[in-house]
């Protein structure tokens, strides 16, 4: 998907939501292992046909489909199958997998993921450098979103850190930023706004007008809006652009609204909250 589709997808529906397919065979309800042969994939296909209206994104998050092993991977391809068979619902596609290999490996998830299931994006861990990313910006209409400023604790280990460098004895000593600082700068000399974006936490916004700052073009994927407690409202207040170049991914508040009978239909719900939030925001800015 180019990013002018994309614009145009949020501009149509008024909605730039991301729903996260965080599928934990423990955690969806028993009755569909009861009856269902695939209980992930139905309740997958459940959740999309309840929410597609309301959404721009799809992300199913890897982890819990390899943990299954190959049941797991025919789940997510017949999930994706059947977000293709829907010609007339147009969505963008996230694969998150946070692959961070080099070389043929990294072309080779690049196929997995982009020519084998279809997905219109890969999440890309840069730490390994160029030959990590580039695999994944080299097709046309198809997106790396790169790891940018995490919402966990663990970030602080790394992302925040100011690198220390020896100066030159009697130098002048620059002024240091810190390392996701200098990695989405230099990312971005390896792609470009219409193939790049950054991965934000939603927990980070008093660092999203930096953020915005380095990149104030691209698109940000920010995760960490629902259950890990990010404001929908200070992310949007703080990172959208006239083009909106967000979007909000939830997964839990939405997927696990009810364990019940009617999980589709809470989820439906959940989702509708956060789409009139959007609605307003978009609104309010007067974008696209």
């Amino acid at each position: 998907m180019e990013k002018g589709q994309l614009i145009e997808l949020i501009r149509s529906k008024r909605s730039f939501l991301c729903v996260g397919l965080d599928t934990d065979p423990e955690k969806i309800p028993s009755w569909l292992k009861q009856e269902f042969e695939d209980p992930v994939f139905e309740f997958n296909r459940r959740i999309i046909d309840a929410t597609i209206d309301l959404v721009v994104a799809y992300k199913p998050n890897l982890a819990f489909y390899e943990s299954q092993g190959s049941s797991g991977w025919r789940s997510l391809e017949k999930t994706m199958d059947y977000l293709h068979s829907l010609k007339d619902q147009a969505v963008f596609t996230i694969a998150d997998a946070k692959r961070g290999d080099i070389g043929n490996s990294a072309i080779h998830y690049a196929r997995a993921f982009y020519d084998r299931m279809g997905f219109d994006s890969v999440t890309v861990n840069p730490y390994m450098g160029e030959d990590s990313v580039k695999p994944f910006l080299a097709n046309n209409g198809k997106w790396a979103i790169i790891l940018a400023l995490t919402s966990n604790s663990g970030s602080r280990d790394f992302q925040l850190q100011e690198p220390v460098f020896a100066e030159p004895a009697g130098s002048i000593p620059q002024n240091k930023k810190n390392l996701f600082e200098q990695v989405m700068e230099r990312c971005m000399q390896w792609g470009n706004e219409n193939n790049t974006m950054f991965v934000v936490g939603a927990t980070r916004t008093e660092l999203l007008t930096r953020l915005r700052e380095i990149a104030p073009h691209h698109f940000f994927l920010v995760p960490g809006v629902g259950t890990q407690g990010g404001s929908l409202r200070e992310v949007a207040e703080k990172a959208m652009t006239k083009e909106c170049g967000l979007i909000i991914n939830v997964s839990r508040k939405i997927i696990y609204a009810s364990s019940g009978k009617d999980f589709d239909k809470k989820a439906r719900q959940q989702a509708g909250l956060y789409k009139i939030q959007m609605e307003i925001l978009i609104r309010d800015k007067l974008i696209i």
